[in-house]
């Protein structure tokens, strides 16, 4: 049972630019594709990043 599957397959692309976005400002190098050789610390500061983002953009429409 696949968890990581996108909902909707048009956003898969907007997703992965955020991601490299977020990446980008924290300092971790991440390429196209597989990155299994990332921390998990490295791992957590881009999805930390990501969560940080979405709530100030959510708070900002507020």
């Amino acid at each position: 049972m696949g968890y990581n599957r996108v909902l909707v397959p048009e956003a898969k692309e907007g997703l992965n630019n955020f991601k490299m976005e977020a990446a980008k400002e924290v300092g971790v190098n991440l390429k196209n594709g597989y990155n299994g050789d990332l921390t998990s610390k490295e791992a957590g500061s881009v999805g930390g990043q990501m969560v940080k983002k979405m709530v100030e953009s959510y708070e900002k429409n507020l």
